[in-house]
């Protein structure tokens, strides 16, 4: 199953808060070694990690040319209205370098001694839904009066436009929020690790499903890969190997390597994506 799309590829980094200065410096290697996109995961709840809207800020002016993302930015603890808002204005800062991976929630516990609501599994993916609703009402492109169960945009006035499409991402799973995605999102983004082919199959068919149903094509929706192991040199052909099944068979087209090493940012960018490309490319010119 290869949904056609361009490969890109990308670092999941530690927003560590111990040394906020390395962090910013291994996202500008991440930029020279050419990878296309940086993210961080957003655990608002956690002293030992930066604020992660800050810190896409900031490295975004620290940056010219990567895309920057949460993944996957904390929903209950973040308000989609002005998630949206934040979103648009560093995407107009940076020059159209601003994803968004949105996730339904999790550590109940922690959200709710920071004040959020405690959710349970089925209101966080509806509350998800309507937020993703409320966010594109504010870029403008939805409805523009929109009221929920648990948001509201009734009122609100749009903008900023941000200066390019920005994606929204999910991290799903489980077959409601595998659904949201396919309805509503612009990409999904698992973490693949221990997912089988049969799992990301049954996963892919079950947000083909209901993009067709919404009205879109499977096609709409990106399909994005968080990898971890071991990056160097000596598993860059292993990992070209992979990279390539996995955008050949299943459908991922993005590839964000968790790494907090200098040198395997390097081999991700300098062996393991030209190498990925070079193969795809390759076998989507073999007639079939």
């Amino acid at each position: 199953m290869d949904y056609g799309h361009e490969l890109r590829f990308g670092a999941f980094v530690t927003p560590a808060s111990a040394d906020p200065g390395g962090v910013v410096e291994l996202t500008v290697a991440c930029e020279r070694a050419g990878l296309d996109l940086v993210t961080f995961q957003d655990h608002p709840y956690q002293p030992a990690f930066l604020d992660t809207w800050t810190l896409l800020s900031f490295v975004a002016a620290r940056t010219e040319r990567v895309s920057l993302a949460p993944n996957v930015a904390n929903l209950p603890l973040r308000p989609p209205a002005v998630l949206a808002r934040s979103a648009a204005s560093l995407d107009l800062l940076s020059g159209g370098r601003v994803e968004l991976g949105l996730g339904a929630g999790a550590f109940w516990d922690a959200i709710e001694a920071l004040g959020g609501p405690r959710r349970t599994p089925r209101d966080a993916v509806a509350a998800l839904g309507e937020a993703i609703r409320v966010i594109h009402a504010a870029w403008g492109r939805g409805e523009e009066r929109f009221v929920g169960d648990f948001y509201r945009s009734e009122g609100a006035k749009t903008g900023p436009v941000p200066a390019h499409d920005i994606g929204i991402w999910l991290g799903a799973y489980k077959p409601r929020m595998l659904a949201l995605t396919g309805s509503l999102a612009d990409g999904w983004l698992p973490s693949i690790g221990r997912m089988t082919p049969q799992d990301i199959a049954d996963a892919n068919a079950r947000i083909d499903d209901a993009a067709r149903t919404a009205g879109r094509r499977p096609e709409d929706v990106t399909r994005l890969a968080n990898l971890g192991g071991d990056i160097s040199s000596d598993k860059a052909a292993s990992w070209v190997e992979r990279v390539t099944q996995l955008a050949l068979a299943e459908g991922f087209s993005t590839f964000v390597f968790s790494s907090d090493d200098p040198s395997a940012i390097s081999v991700v960018g300098e062996e393991i994506a030209p190498g990925a490309r070079a193969a795809v490319a390759a076998a989507r010119l073999e007639p079939r």
